[in-house]
């Protein structure tokens, strides 16, 4: 769950959005009654929920630390490579890293691009490169990976480590919205079709804006991958749950993108309870 808001030519793009736009995941006690709320039907659960996810940065919906420490602990950790271990490690530091894209979705991305032999792909949302890394060791030496953000710093924090792991080639970095970028590439017809994959961990209320504009990129049969689909849970929090402001802000976007995916024709989806939520889009017109 990865990165700052990017895409947006408004006030999205200010650092204090960059916290909103994945904040939910951090969230204090008002949004984790929310979230736990609805499944538990009381605040009490918020209590035995607020010490989850024990690693910093790291979300799940499961409503079992221990069970996620197991997945973590038995499947995700020992196969994540040492270069991916040492930027998860570099980005936990970093004061915004509840943004950072977890373990097993960045297993799971891995794993994805590999099955669908990915070569071009794009990333909406970098913030310190911890699922592009991730996409990079998935794909071959010749491949291109169209990477956007507002903020290149975060960026470098993790450019080392990238660099390092011998992947950095494969990376076209873009600082600034990504929106520009989509119609530029748009203007040209060779694009159309182009690319195998995208990832958007970014500005909620542009996903949309970004699906209109994807389906022309990517192939038939190619992935949109859409992070922070549930929200932390939110998106099934009664009308009264005491969310803050940013997080309804927030959500009210992510639950149009939803209800817009679930009948848009020209996709099949699958919503998948893997981090804070990751909704598959294969382009089937």
């Amino acid at each position: 769950m990865a990165t700052t808001a990017n895409g947006a030519a408004t006030t999205t793009t200010t650092n204090g959005v960059n916290g909103a736009a994945k904040g939910a995941a951090a969230t204090t006690n008002g949004v984790n009654g929310a979230a736990n709320g609805a499944a538990n039907g009381a605040n009490g659960a918020n209590g035995k929920e607020q010490g989850r996810h024990q690693e910093v940065g790291h979300k799940s919906l499961l409503q079992s630390d221990a069970l996620y420490q197991y997945i973590l602990e038995t499947s995700v950790y020992p196969r994540e490579p040492e270069c991916m271990k040492e930027l998860r490690e570099i980005t936990a530091k970093h004061p915004w890293n509840i943004m950072t894209t977890s373990a097993d979705e960045g297993q799971f991305l891995n794993m994805l691009l590999k099955l669908i032999n990915a070569k071009k792909t794009m990333e909406i949302g970098v913030y310190t490169g911890y699922s592009l890394l991730a996409t990079a060791l998935a794909l071959p030496d010749d491949a291109t990976i169209l990477a956007m953000d507002i903020n290149r710093e975060n960026y470098e924090l993790g450019l080392p480590v990238i660099e390092k792991a011998g992947v950095a080639h494969k990376i076209d970095f873009r600082e600034g919205p990504a929106l520009p970028v989509l119609d530029q590439l748009l203007e040209d017809k060779k694009n159309y079709g182009s690319f195998d994959f995208v990832f958007v961990d970014a500005d909620k209320d542009n996903y949309l804006n970004y699906h209109k504009r994807l389906l022309d990129l990517v192939k038939p049969g190619g992935l949109i991958a859409y992070d922070n689909t549930l929200w932390n849970g939110t998106v099934v929090a009664p009308p009264d749950a005491p969310l803050r402001k940013y997080v309804r802000y927030y959500r009210d976007f992510v639950l149009e993108l939803n209800k817009a995916l679930a009948v848009d024709p020209r996709v099949e989806i699958c919503q998948l309870p893997v981090g804070d939520g990751v909704t598959l889009c294969r382009r089937i017109a």
